[in-house]
């Protein structure tokens, strides 16, 4: 499996980082996309990945919580590390209009400008969207996307929202813990998604899955969400791991070798 989303450079590993990567690796994660979040954290996620080569792959962006406070230099700053790093997306970016720790104005703003980098260096977006869904695909439109595509981190929107991020606009969806929590309209979409539009993540140190929801969260626990993600489309485990893996690869051009599908059954 490929935890397509997670933040292990978080200072909440710094206790134990090799021993999460050791229990990742035991529980079938054998890559992972380290996301960048602001500034800081996208150089410590290249600076992770190089300490992992062919485990870990970077992405480098300010999330739209830290918008207000991102220096005027920002993107230009970001421009440089895309530039001079093996950086497979732009993100984590997007609109958050939950919390609304930046001003919506210049969310949107900074957002834009994350959309026109990734179309520039022809890389994937990886979206943050909370209570944001429809504008973000709506500003997703309006700027022509990404040729290289990107994914939904965390999809949170209904069938609707999914139908058009994926027909319309040719993103993925990322799934992660709040699968195993109580919402029927939302475990109602990933179960209907194209599964070539699926990607498993787990946003660790954030959003674990349930029975440990209280709990840090960290890459081995995807399993609960592969269990899930299983049970929900009435196919098996294994099944999904090669089919999110093999999306993954796909989407970020990850230098890791695609699953093995499973012969077709002999019908004769």
């Amino acid at each position: 499996m490929i935890d397509t989303h997670l933040h292990l450079s978080h200072r909440r590993f710094d206790g134990d980082r090799d021993l999460v990567l050791a229990r990742a690796l035991a529980a079938g994660v054998t890559a992972a996309v380290e996301v960048g979040w602001d500034l800081a954290s996208s150089a410590g996620a290249i600076a992770l990945a190089a300490q992992h080569p062919a485990r870990l792959f970077p992405t480098a962006g300010i999330h739209p919580h830290e918008a207000e406070a991102a220096p005027a230099d920002a993107i230009e700053r970001l421009q440089g590390l895309l530039t001079h790093s093996p950086i497979v997306a732009v993100g984590e970016t997007g609109l958050d209009f939950y919390r609304n720790l930046s001003p919506p104005a210049a969310q949107e703003a900074l957002f834009r400008a994350h959309v026109r980098l990734a179309r520039e260096h022809r890389l994937p977006l990886v979206i943050h969207s909370r209570a944001a869904t429809g504008r973000v695909l709506d500003l997703l439109a309006e700027e022509g996307g990404s040729p290289a595509g990107g994914v939904l981190h965390c999809f949170s929107g209904d069938r609707a929202d999914a139908r058009r991020a994926t027909q319309e606009l040719g993103l993925c969806l990322g799934v992660g813990g709040t699968l195993t929590y109580d919402d029927p309209e939302h475990q109602a979409a990933i179960a209907e998604a194209p599964a070539d539009s699926l990607l498993l993540e787990t946003d660790a140190p954030y959003l674990t899955p349930e029975p440990h929801r209280r709990e840090r969260n960290e890459p081995a626990r995807m399993a609960i969400v592969r269990e899930r993600l299983a049970a929900l489309r009435g196919i098996t485990p294994d099944a999904i791991a090669r089919t999110t893996t093999a999306n993954a690869i796909r989407l970020f051009r990850l230098p890791v070798e695609e699953p093995e599908r499973e012969p077709a059954p002999n019908r004769a």
